[in-house]
């Protein structure tokens, strides 16, 4: 695995480069904000993780993010912040970044997490590979999905520029229409994980996933209050 940690503060790099070392990853550091976006840009595809902190000199985390987002929507991120405030881990999340974890951690937990999330990753590819072929591998009332080519149409119109994590979200929801999903259930099927999730992390995705689709159609994800949320097209009109 080839990861770009982007740190500012060097202790932290320093000491999160003996775990990785442990691993056998290919890292590489860098500093600022501007110098990571070049880093990327250099070779986009070479990349197989970016851990992403929010305080950077030149330009902060989620410039960095964003900037990143634009050039690819499929590499993994996960943010780290020394932030407390929720609505900036949660602007995070539905600015595309995967997951974050919040300063100081525990390097074994962020380890977890880039393992989480990369199996997720390589997961999705196989799946994909797997359904080449077919057209669409979930179509409902309002709904067409295609695993293959990461469509997604609402009433024959196209969603775009969904992240990965809002795709498999919708697709996970929407494979057993009507069935409730608790955020633990979604957090295991979506990011891999089960004993580190944050509840904001699956509330955060489901809101913008929400918004995307309220552009070009009815809302088809429900709330089921002190449970979770499902797939539900059968009642909406176009």
């Amino acid at each position: 695995m080839k990861i770009l940690m982007v740190e500012d503060n060097r202790e932290v790099s320093e000491m999160m480069s003996m775990f990785f070392s442990k691993e056998k990853w290919d890292v590489e550091y860098a500093y600022d904000g501007e110098e990571a976006v070049n880093k990327f840009k250099s070779d986009p595809e070479s990349w197989d993780m970016i851990t992403l902190d929010l305080n950077l000199p030149k330009k902060d985390g989620m410039q960095v993010n964003a900037e990143i987002r634009k050039i690819s929507s499929t590499v993994p991120i996960i943010i780290l912040t020394a932030r407390n405030s929720e609505s900036d881990q949660t602007l995070g999340l539905e600015m595309g970044a995967d997951d974050y974890v919040a300063k100081p951690f525990s390097p074994m937990i962020l380890i977890a997490r880039i393992k989480a999330l990369h199996r997720r990753a390589l997961l999705q590819g196989i799946q994909t590979e797997e359904t080449t072929g077919k057209e669409y591998d979930i179509e409902t009332k309002h709904l067409m999905l295609s695993t293959s080519t990461r469509k997604v149409l609402i009433d024959g119109t196209e969603i775009e520029e969904l992240t990965p994590k809002e795709f498999e979200l919708l697709k996970a929801l929407a494979s057993k229409p009507r069935q409730v999903y608790s955020r633990d259930q979604l957090l295991q099927m979506v990011w891999g994980y089960e004993f580190y999730g944050d509840e904001r992390t699956v509330d955060a995705h489901i809101k913008k996933l929400r918004q995307k689709i309220e552009t070009v159609g009815p809302q088809i994800i429900k709330t089921v209050w002190g449970v979770g949320y499902k797939f539900d097209d059968t009642e909406v009109e176009k």
